[in-house]
């Protein structure tokens, strides 16, 4: 046997030790047998570099120090799940898909929903290529070095699965693993930490990855994506990602109806106390894969898909105080300070009120006894007052009349269910607040300034708005509190770097309100620049797509505002990009202006997600489902029956994938 079979027997051997241990729960070796094969594959790796593999099992020890991290831009979304907190909701969502598939036999996986991380892995032939977190949505963090480190993930695969491919899974913290970590923090006299979930988060941004590796992480998968169509059902892909390696919760059921469904819910919700980690809710899918394409997806979540939340934890505390908070739109948000409580794993001080409306329906006063729930187990919430413990001395709320910062007199209009400070360019957290939104991830996404620096740079006179931050020099920031050289002057170049930020995320920047991120694409994409924007009427904003009345006005608001403009006319100056870019456009055209397309089927020349993109760059809209107002339906491969029966009902043209490439050539 040659050096090089040696070490790869090695590596094969130990895999599959660990995919017995970590994945199967049956261990096959003693951890001392483990130990020293791991030594003699070390050993016989450093004394033969030529043979150096990434994904070797003695890379799982971490040594990476990751001092940022690096955004990468999501290949296919991770899409948010819809809520549902009612067998109600359920039988609604199932009637919905019923009519648009057409079918009233329709197949479902139930899942449970593990309360952890989303993590996003990507392979290729076979090999672990990289990790990346959900962020939101659209890009977020690659933390490779940090993900392999977890021993349940397997970094080469034991057999032929699909040849590239995303794996999408939850990162958890088993409830032991937690325990044992707060004993220790505890011994050590360091504070503990405050639940699974964020311990387990926290753990993928650690910039030293051995520090990781020392951590009982462990990964909860639960969706293949690839364009491979080797599989039919959701089902099938999650039971064969399991043989070659990947730990797919074994409680994953298959069901024929919503009874069925409702079975697995009821069993759980009793059960779910027993499991070793954290769940809050059930998932259920819509189980055949061509099913799932046919119903697509809303802005926001799949409409193939729900998320089933169990009832949330409620627990009796006393309101001490009612505070209110300002927001960046002059938003006031009544805040209730509460003796502090233990709540599904969290320590609970605040919680939302909300607006005046729900303190009067609730009667909600000072010293009262209520009870909070966490809404989906994450915000914290009043939901009762217990009447028979108030003081007798109570008085009910009476609602702040004047900013609590500025003391500018609170307003509100007809219809609102808020109350706002109208003193827009004085108010402290109003100037902060739409700078901290300014620099976001989603928005300019400004390395090394965080929302402390922001608030530091205003108390001391450096920065009143996000324009102002294009101003700041090195020599001005060092001499303040916490800034050292080396960060100061990443804080710089960030800023500076953000000038290459596309328009259509200054946009959004700007926090025009109401204008989020998907209203300031569609923005960006039909007025191409700022200019065309603020000069548009009212007419001609509603004329776009998704733009209703109030969106329009305040657009219309901003526009006139002289501030607004002054602070435009600044972005220009340093070269913020106010327009939609020259490389942007040459691909753009408005063949397909005023067309509604429905994208169906299996393609071969573009993938599904290129076929959108071509659509909407020439001017097309793309719609998930079949309406009087479609125009064209793009027929693939294995177009979905229900589709192409109600086409011929409303006698909606079907083009093939190069009826379509002709129309744009």
């Amino acid at each position: 046997m040659t050096i090089q079979q040696k070490i790869q027997q090695l590596r094969d051997e130990l895999n599959n030790h660990n995919y017995n241990y970590y994945v199967l729960d049956n261990a096959t070796i003693s951890d001392f047998d483990f130990d020293i094969k791991l030594k003699e594959l070390e050993k016989l790796e450093k004394e033969n570099p030529e043979f150096f593999d990434a994904n070797s099992p003695t890379q799982r020890v971490g040594g990476e120090i990751t001092k940022n991290f690096n955004t990468v831009t999501h290949k296919n979304r991770m899409y948010s799940l819809d809520n549902s907190y009612s067998k109600e909701d359920l039988l609604d969502w199932e009637k919905r898909i019923q009519k648009m598939l057409g079918s009233t036999e329709i197949e479902y996986t139930c899942e449970l929903k593990y309360d952890g991380a989303s993590i996003n892995l990507t392979y290729k032939n076979g090999e672990f290529v990289k990790a990346v977190t959900r962020g939101d949505g659209f890009q977020g963090d690659d933390v490779t070095p940090n993900i392999k480190t977890i021993r349940s993930i397997p970094l080469s695969l034991k057999s032929d699965f699909v040849h590239n491919f995303e794996m999408r899974g939850e990162i958890i913290l088993p409830i032991e693993g937690f325990k044992k970590m707060n004993e220790e923090r505890v011994e050590n006299e360091e504070e503990e930490y405050r639940n699974p979930r964020n311990t387990a988060s926290g753990s993928l941004k650690l910039q030293d990855s051995s520090e990781v590796a020392k951590r009982p992480l462990d990964c909860l998968l639960y969706q293949v994506v690839t364009e491979e169509r080797k599989y039919k059902t959701h089902f099938e892909s999650l039971k064969n990602a399991r043989k070659v390696g990947f730990k797919v919760p074994e409680t994953i059921t298959l069901v024929k109806s919503i009874d069925e469904v409702f079975e697995f819910i009821n069993h759980w919700d009793q059960k779910r106390h027993s499991l070793p980690y954290e769940t809050d809710g059930v998932v259920v899918k819509v189980n055949n894969l061509q099913q799932q394409e046919e119903l697509g997806y809303t802005a926001k979540a799949p409409r193939w898909a729900i998320a089933y939340k169990f009832k949330a934890e409620q627990v009796s505390t006393i309101l001490n105080k009612i505070t209110y908070q300002v927001g960046r739109t002059g938003a006031i948000t009544p805040v209730a300070n509460l003796e502090p409580v233990q709540l599904a794993g969290t320590t609970v001080k605040r919680a939302s009120l909300h607006n005046a409306d729900q303190i009067e329906k609730l009667d909600i006063r000072e010293g009262d006894t209520v009870f909070v729930e966490k809404g989906g187990e994450i915000i914290p919430k009043i939901i009762a007052v217990d009447l028979t413990k108030r003081p007798e001395n109570s008085e009910p709320t009476i609602y702040a009349t004047n900013c609590p910062v500025c003391n500018t007199k609170l307003v509100r209009t007809e219809g609102d269910a808020k109350h706002y400070c109208p003193n827009e360019f004085g108010c402290a957290p109003q100037i902060t607040g739409r700078i901290k939104h300014f620099i976001s991830r989603k928005a300019m996404d400004i390395d090394g300034l965080g929302g402390e620096t922001v608030d530091l740079l205003r108390k001391e006179g450096l920065v009143k708005n996000y324009a102002d931050l294009y101003d700041l020099t090195v020599d001005q920031v060092i001499p303040l509190e916490r800034m050292a050289e080396k960060s100061t002057q990443n804080m710089i170049e960030g800023i500076q770097k953000s000038k290459e930020i596309p328009f259509e995320k200054v946009l959004f920047a700007l926090g025009i309100r109401f204008v989020g991120e998907t209203v300031a694409k569609k923005l960006a994409k039909h007025f191409k620049s700022i200019d065309n924007l603020m000069t548009a009427s009212f007419e001609e904003l509603i004329q776009v797509d998704e733009i209703g009345d109030r969106i329009a006005q305040s657009i219309l608001d901003f526009s006139s505002d002289l501030g607004n403009i002054q602070l435009i006319n600044r972005l220009k100056s340093v070269g913020i990009q106010l327009e939609v870019s020259a490389e942007s456009l040459e691909n753009q055209t408005n063949k397909l202006e005023g067309q509604i397309f429905v994208v169906s089927g299996v393609f071969h020349q573009l993938s599904r997600n290129e076929l959108k993109k071509a659509i909407e760059d020439n001017g097309g809209k793309v719609s998930s489902s079949i309406s009087k107002k479609t125009n064209f339906i793009v027929a693939g491969d294995n177009m979905g029956p229900s589709k192409l029966t109600k086409a011929q009902d409303l006698g909606v043209e079907i083009i093939s994938e190069q009826d379509f490439l002709d129309k744009i050539s």
